[in-house]
């Protein structure tokens, strides 16, 4: 082999190496696209709210308790409900003094029924969207399919004027954490055939 074929077959070796190269770089990346995708769509059916469970309404709260009107009285004052107050019997000589809550008309535009529970719901203050996806692994799973480790970081998008308050997030210290910024988090992913999705 001449010194110009051996030139051209180290040229070669080495366009293709790039090749490849950019080829593994586009892979991945396009996986980081595909994996946005599918965390995004997940939150979408996923938003979040101030209570970890659905609320029913309207709610009674005793007044010497701040613990339990603490997040009633904020979302009193942010306008979402309304707050009257009264007196239950406690025995058949006592009673105590109690703060009545239910949904304002302003309230119910932020309201989120619980369609499985009537009566029951949740006021949201948005829905994550990831910000980044930091780094994965891959392998396949027991049935066949492939699963996805992600890290990723994500914040809440949209968040309304309510949530913003320092009372409210005073009273509800996971609204704080959960506005602050982007946040980082980890998902399993599981490949549905060409796409995709959230493990439950």
């Amino acid at each position: 082999m001449n010194r110009m074929t051996k030139q051209n077959v180290f040229r070669g070796m080495g366009l293709c190496g790039v090749l490849l190269l950019a080829a593994g770089c586009s892979k991945k990346e396009n996986m980081k696209v595909d994996f946005r995708t599918a965390i995004n769509n997940y939150y979408q059916g996923h938003p979040s709210c101030l209570w970890s469970q659905p609320k029913k309404f309207p709610v009674q709260a005793a007044t010497a308790d701040d613990s339990k009107t603490e997040g009633y009285d904020a979302l009193t004052d942010a306008g979402l409900l309304t707050r009257t107050t009264g007196e239950k019997k406690v025995f058949i000589i006592a009673s105590k003094q109690v703060n009545n809550y239910d949904i304002s008309n302003q309230g119910r535009t932020a309201w989120t029924g619980d369609p499985t529970q009537p009566g029951y719901g949740n006021f949201c203050y948005g829905h994550p969207q990831v910000t980044s996806i930091d780094s994965f692994t891959t392998a396949e799973n027991s049935s066949g399919g492939e699963t996805a480790q992600v890290n990723y970081h994500f914040k809440i998008a949209n968040v309304p004027t309510w949530a913003q308050s320092q009372e409210m997030q005073i009273a509800f210290p996971q609204l704080s954490n959960a506005v602050a910024g982007s946040q980082p988090a980890h998902v399993t992913l599981v490949r549905n055939g060409d796409q995709w999705q959230v493990t439950q």
